[in-house]
């Protein structure tokens, strides 16, 4: 399950960090990478707390 939640988030972290880039490069519009990085953000926020807790 583990592996599941450190996916997740590496997934979410690639949706915050890819479209800025493509967006830097001209090839992909403002809303676009404002929707795909508020998804990663949350994507990030829910899944990271499962994996990066102490037991």
């Amino acid at each position: 399950m583990k592996l599941f939640w450190k996916s997740a988030s590496l997934i979410g972290l690639g949706l915050t960090i890819i479209p800025a880039i493509l967006v830097a490069a001209g090839n992909l519009s403002w809303t676009t990478h404002a929707n795909l990085m508020t998804a990663g953000m949350i994507l990030w926020f829910v899944s990271a707390p499962f994996w990066m807790k102490k037991n």
